[in-house]
């Protein structure tokens, strides 16, 4: 059997490196480029690439031999626009997110319920004052997206006794949901959710599927959650929802530009958390495995793992 040249693109390529060597793989010829100079110099003898989507993309063209891209992010919408070549097998990273997403959101979500801030600033001027707040018990939690990640968060939504439903493209049944609608019932549900966590890749369908309109639908005090990609939200018109309390407040991991411009208004909102895109970080020991699994599927001709189909977008 012929030699496969395997090219990393990645901030962690030494990591990479040490853990796929370590792994034995047959006839793998293991390449890493650590800047653009050597990325440039490397491209064509590449048939494999493990990569981050935006390092990867300009490469495309100038890739001869290239059979399979892995991306060692979830996120490929970068890679999925008309212009750019389809004729390679495209996998992302699927199923190590679930814990570390469903952490961010409770982590947020307890200490808003909680006002633990508020108890921080009265410790520091020895005020002993209590304030009233509100189990999760009995809660409606409105997840957007239903896969590994959606389920995940769902299945912890339960373990506080909240009502969990779910929006997906399918509507079909799944584990830890109370019940799953298709996007015709998002308003409807909004209607009746305390906290909303979207998880939604980006595809046609999902860009700005929250504006004002969509905002109107929600309970006043409802706590809103962006974990899936920044273009399934208006940024100005939840802005606007924010400030004239159509929504009681947000937790945005995601934005339309990355990093949030320093102009931008989003920042001084009071009732708005922001993070930098760290909901839930690739590591590089759990891609190494995903990759590991599907090269051994690579070289035997099986259906690789998290496949992405080009024109669906997920």
């Amino acid at each position: 059997m012929s030699q496969r040249t395997l090219l990393l693109l990645s901030q962690d390529n030494a990591h990479y490196e040490r853990l796929l060597k370590a792994a034995h793989l047959p006839h793998l010829r293991i390449l890493r480029a650590d800047n653009q100079t050597e990325a440039e110099r490397l491209i064509g003898e590449a048939h494999i690439l493990m990569a981050e989507p935006a390092r990867a993309k300009p490469l495309l063209p100038k890739a001869g031999k290239l059979g399979w891209l892995q991306s060692t992010y979830a996120g490929v919408d970068v890679l999925l626009d008309t212009s750019s070549r389809r004729d390679y097998l495209l996998t992302n990273v699927r199923g190590i997110f679930g814990p570390l997403m469903s952490e961010y959101v409770f982590g947020h979500l307890l200490s808003l319920t909680r006002q633990l801030p508020l108890y921080r600033e009265q410790q520091q001027l020895k005020t002993w004052q209590s304030h009233p707040y509100q189990g999760l018990r009995g809660k409606t939690l409105l997840l957007l997206g239903t896969g590994s990640i959606g389920q995940h968060i769902a299945h912890t939504g339960k373990h506080f006794g909240m009502k969990v439903l779910g929006i997906s493209h399918s509507g079909r049944e799944r584990a830890g949901f109370d019940q799953v609608y298709q996007l015709p019932a998002l308003n409807k549900m909004l209607a009746k959710a305390d906290v909303i966590v979207s998880v939604l890749p980006a595809t046609r369908e999902t860009r700005h599927l929250f504006t004002a309109e969509r905002f109107s639908h929600c309970k006043p005090d409802a706590i809103f959650f962006n974990v899936g990609r920044g273009n399934a939200v208006h940024e100005g018109d939840l802005l606007a929802a924010l400030r004239t309390g159509k929504l009681g407040m947000a937790v945005l991991d995601v934005f339309e530009q990355e990093p949030l411009p320093a102009d931008s208004p989003l920042w001084h909102q009071p009732n708005l958390i922001i993070t930098p895109h760290n909901s839930a970080y690739s590591f590089p020991e759990d891609v190494a495995q995903i990759f590991i699994r599907n090269y051994i599927r690579f070289i035997d001709g099986q259906q690789l793992d998290g496949r992405i189909d080009f024109d669906k977008g997920y």
